[in-house]
Protein backbone atom coordinates (compact mmCIF):
# COMPACT_ATOMS: atom_id res chain seq x y z
CA UNK A 1 0.00 0.00 0.00
CA UNK A 2 2.89 2.42 0.67
CA UNK A 3 4.14 2.05 -2.90
CA UNK A 4 0.73 2.91 -4.35
CA UNK A 5 0.82 6.64 -3.55
CA UNK A 6 4.15 7.36 -5.33
CA UNK A 7 2.99 5.35 -8.36
CA UNK A 8 -0.26 7.34 -8.56
CA UNK A 9 1.66 10.62 -8.26
CA UNK A 10 4.04 9.61 -11.06
CA UNK A 11 1.15 8.58 -13.32
CA UNK A 12 -0.62 11.89 -12.69
CA UNK A 13 2.56 13.83 -13.51
CA UNK A 14 2.98 11.92 -16.79
CA UNK A 15 -0.65 12.60 -17.75
CA UNK A 16 -0.26 16.29 -16.85
CA UNK A 17 2.83 16.57 -19.05
CA UNK A 18 0.86 15.18 -22.01
CA UNK A 19 -1.79 17.93 -21.96
CA UNK A 20 -1.06 21.33 -23.53
CA UNK A 21 -3.36 24.28 -24.18
CA UNK A 22 -2.83 26.68 -27.08
CA UNK A 23 -4.25 30.18 -27.06
CA UNK A 24 -6.21 31.64 -29.97
CA UNK A 25 -3.17 33.44 -31.41
CA UNK A 26 -0.84 30.42 -31.17
CA UNK A 27 -0.18 27.45 -33.42
CA UNK A 28 2.13 24.55 -32.80
CA UNK A 29 4.28 22.14 -34.75
CA UNK A 30 4.32 18.59 -33.38
CA UNK A 31 7.45 16.46 -33.67
CA UNK A 32 7.42 12.73 -32.98
CA UNK A 33 10.88 11.27 -32.43
CA UNK A 34 12.38 14.23 -34.31
CA UNK A 35 10.10 14.08 -37.35
CA UNK A 36 7.38 16.60 -38.00
CA UNK A 37 3.95 14.96 -37.89
CA UNK A 38 1.76 18.02 -38.30
CA UNK A 39 0.37 21.34 -37.15
CA UNK A 40 -2.17 22.00 -34.43
CA UNK A 41 -4.39 25.01 -33.88
CA UNK A 42 -5.77 26.61 -30.74
CA UNK A 43 -7.34 24.44 -28.08
CA UNK A 44 -6.46 21.35 -26.10
CA UNK A 45 -3.51 19.35 -27.45
CA UNK A 46 -2.69 15.81 -26.31
CA UNK A 47 0.89 14.59 -26.69
CA UNK A 48 2.54 11.24 -26.10
CA UNK A 49 4.87 11.84 -23.13
CA UNK A 50 8.61 11.50 -23.83
CA UNK A 51 7.93 10.82 -27.55
CA UNK A 52 6.18 13.94 -28.88
CA UNK A 53 7.61 17.43 -28.73
CA UNK A 54 5.62 20.60 -29.36
CA UNK A 55 7.03 23.92 -30.59
CA UNK A 56 4.72 26.92 -30.17
CA UNK A 57 4.56 29.65 -32.81
CA UNK A 58 2.95 33.00 -32.03
CA UNK A 59 0.89 34.63 -34.79
CA UNK A 60 0.70 38.02 -33.09
CA UNK A 61 1.98 41.08 -34.93
CA UNK A 62 5.05 42.52 -33.27
CA UNK A 63 5.78 46.24 -33.69
CA UNK A 64 9.44 47.16 -33.49
CA UNK A 65 11.16 50.54 -33.63
CA UNK A 66 13.90 50.48 -36.24
CA UNK A 67 16.64 53.08 -35.75
CA UNK A 68 17.34 55.39 -38.71
CA UNK A 69 20.18 54.30 -40.96
CA UNK A 70 22.50 56.19 -43.29
CA UNK A 71 22.34 55.04 -46.89
CA UNK A 72 24.04 56.10 -50.10
CA UNK A 73 21.73 57.00 -52.97
CA UNK A 74 22.54 57.46 -56.66
CA UNK A 75 22.51 61.26 -56.26
CA UNK A 76 25.20 61.16 -53.60
CA UNK A 77 27.48 58.93 -55.65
Amino acid sequence: MTWLIPVIIIILLIIASAIRILKEYERSVIFRLGRMIGFKGPGLILLIPFIDRMVKVSLRTVAMDVPPQDIITMKEK
